[in-house]
Order: structure tokens, then C-alpha cells, then sequence
């Protein structure tokens, strides 16, 4: 499932090194802007301590974790709408992503630059939503112009249904409010909606890099970005960038974890990423469990049993009979498949079950 997150930002914000971390991919990381210039694309496996604990009941001979495609997309300066800097390939780039990680400086350093001449990460925050506001009121006034007449003067369903949709864009946009807090009551205003694509109408996740005493609780800059985003509905995490690069140089999971705890986090600000980056893309996972694989699999909440079944294969799908749905903590408690059959918990579900985050899947499919 290719669904990819991209990470925005300006330039000198973390956005490579957070990246690197990530994907362990060699994106440049340099102190001057648009070091990155093609968008570097990572696989990034989805930590899941599930995964790990249905394998250590069953013992198989291997196992597959999930992964999230994550994309790091060159610096946008001031006027990027007009195709100032990098900005054409910039709004290019992003509209072909499904959501944002928009990483935000939050840290101060004198031996790193920064474009404007001092940290204001709300500022920072403004310039990029400012742009991609200008580049989505520009393809909602082109689309407006289209129907417009077919809209007022005939009898067009469809054109007076996308107008109305339009204009309700238009006036968000024009109020500097992101398209994504517009909401709308049918599907096929959705599905309307859906087929603009504009860029402030995908989910976003801030991510404020912050320096390593602030990779806990923060600091006031992050207070200054939770406080600017409070009416979004977006979620705000906390990373120390540089710190999780030092992370990423230990050798064993066991030297990770005594870092961590030195530093007083639980788990990597990483791991947070990817997860958070995972819910973001509406994505859930499902697994299968044998001897052969213990594997975990990625669909878009709230599919059914059937297109669940037809991320194995699409046959799978096309000739899908039944679903025999196992629940992991059911699993989990009674230690195996058939141990979960003789207590009653195992459960045959039909075409049109939606399947559950954690679901443990058997499908039956005639071709």
C-alpha cells in the first residue's frame, strides 16, 4: 500500500536529519537550504510490539513487519506559490503525498542558520501554510471559473454541487484557514472534495524539533505551536532530531535503551514518528500468524473483510469465501490458534466484516 507522508518544512529545520534517522538513507544534511533537492523516498518498518508477541507464542521462521513510505521534499522559502526558490518542485512534491509531517524548528543554535534570522517556529509555520493556501485558492478560483456558469444558468446537478463545494473552499481559504477544516454533510460533496486534492486538505502532523534537554516535556516554543494550532485538529510531537541521530549510531537495541532512559524517554522519538505517521495515513494493521511467517499487514481503516484479504493478493479478494477472525488479545491469552479454537473465541465472519486493528486473519477464497 503506497501511501506516503511527507516531511515539509524551511529549510534548516531538521527535516534531513530527521530523516536520516528515519530511513537510515543518506539525504544530505548540510547548513545551507535546498541540500535537498530530488525528494528522497524511505521504506520505513512500523515498530509494533504485537508483532513481536504473537511470533515469541508461534516461532516461526520469520517475521514481517508493516512499513510507511516517508518522503523528505526540498526547503520552501517565501513566495514558492509564484515558483520563487524551489517552489514549483516543492508543491509538486507534496501534492503527491497523502499527509505532511511539517517539522518545525523549535531549538536554538547559533552554528546553524537560519533563513529568516531568528527562531519563531509559528512564523515558520505561517510562511509554509501561507503558500499552499495561495497555490489551493489558485486551483479552487480556476475550478470556479469552469463551473460557474454551468453552475447558475443550467440545470447541472453536479455543476451546483461542485460549486457549492468550491465556494466553501474559497471562503476558508480566503480567511487563511487550511482547507482541511471544512467540513461537508454527503458523499458526494466528498467525493468532490477528494478529487481537488489541494494541498491544505491532507492531514498534518507538526513535528517540533527541539534540543535534547527539551525531548521530554518541551519547551516554550513548542507551547507557542500548540497554542497556534489548537483550532486545526493536528496532532504536535516532539522530537529532538539530533539526539535521535546519536540514538541511531548505537550498535544493539540494548545500548539504545540504557541512552534512552539516560535521556528519559521511554521509547525513540522515532518510533513515535513512524507510528504517529501510520495513524495519520488512516492506515491499520491486521496480521497472519504461521509457522512459516508471523506478518503483519496494512489497510485503510474501515475496509472490510474482502479488500483486507486482497492486500495479500487479489485473488484473494475476487474469490474470497470467509474471514476467520482470531482477536489479538484472545490469542495472546489462550497461546495459540487451536487453544483459541477450543475455548469458542475464534470467529467466521462474512463479506462484509470490518476488520478490527489487531486482528489476527485466516482467509478461506476460491478462484
Amino acid at each position: 500500500m503506497a501511501l506516503q507522508c511527507g516531511i515539509v518544512g524551511l529549510p534548516n529545520v531538521g527535516k534531513s536529519t530527521l530523516f536520516n534517522c528515519l530511513s537510515n538513507a543518506k539525504a544530505q544534511s548540510a547548513n545551507f537550504p535546498f541540500c535537498t533537492i530530488e525528494p528522497n523516498v524511505g521504506v520505513i518498518t512500523v515498530p509494533d510490539e504485537r508483532l513481536n508477541k504473537l511470533a515469541e507464542f508461534i516461532n516461526p521462521q520469520r517475521i514481517v513487519p508493516t512499513t510507511v513510505e516517508i518522503v523528505d521534499i526540498a526547503g520552501l522559502v517565501k513566495g514558492a506559490s509564484k515558483g520563487e526558490g524551489l517552489g514549483n518542485k516543492f508543491l509538486a512534491n507534496i501534492r503527491e503525498t497523502d499527509a505532511i509531517l511539517h517539522v518545525l524548528r523549535c531549538f536554538d543554535d547559533d552554528n546553524i542558520t537560519h533563513v529568516d534570522g531568528s527562531i519563531n517556529p509559528v512564523r515558520d509555520k505561517e510562511i509554509i501554510d501561507f503558500e499552499l493556501q495561495l497555490k489551493d485558492l489558485e486551483t479552487v478560483d480556476s475550478r470556479l471559473l469552469k463551473v460557474k456558469k454551468q453552475a447558475q444558468t443550467g440545470g447541472d446537478k453536479q455543476a451546483k454541487l461542485a460549486f457549492d463545494v468550491l465556494s466553501k473552499y474559497k471562503d476558508a481559504l480566503e480567511q487563511g484557514k487550511p482547507a482541511r477544516t471544512v467540513t461537508f454533510d454527503t458523499k458526494d460533496e466528498l467525493k468532490i472534495a477528494d478529487e481537488l486534492f489541494l494541498l491544505t486538505s491532507k492531514p498534518v502532523m507538526y513535528v517540533c524539533n527541539v534540543d535534547e534537554a527539551s525531548a521530554v516535556n518541551g519547551n516554550a516554543y513548542v507551547e507557542q505551536v500548540r497554542e497556534a494550532v489548537k483550532e486545526e485538529n493536528a496532532e504536535i510531537l516532539i522530537v529532538a532530531a539530533q539526539t535521535e541521530s546519536e540514538i541511531a549510531e548505537f550498535d544493539t537495541y540494548e545500548e539504545r535503551q540504557m541512552f534512552l532512559n539516560e535521556v528519559g524517554l521511554a521509547e525513540s522519538g522515532v518510533a513515535r514518528l513512524i507510528k504517529s505517521a501510520y495513524k495519520l495515513l488512516n492506515l491499520e494493521t491486521y496480521f497472519t500468524a504461521g509457522v512459516q511467517e508471523v506478518r503483519a499487514w496494512t489497510y485503510l481503516k474501515g475496509s472490510k473483510a474482502p479488500q483486507c484479504a486482497g492486500v495479500i493478493h487479489t485473488d484473494f479478494e475476487k474469490g474470497f469465501i470467509r474471514a476467520e477472525v482470531i482477536k489479538y488479545v484472545d490469542f495472546i491469552t489462550y497461546g495459540s490458534e487451536s487453544a483459541v479454537k477450543e475455548a469458542g473465541k475464534m470467529n467466521v465472519e462474512g463479506k462484509e466484516y470490518v476488520a478490527e486493528d489487531g486482528d489476527v486473519m485466516h482467509f478461506r477464497f476460491n478462484v
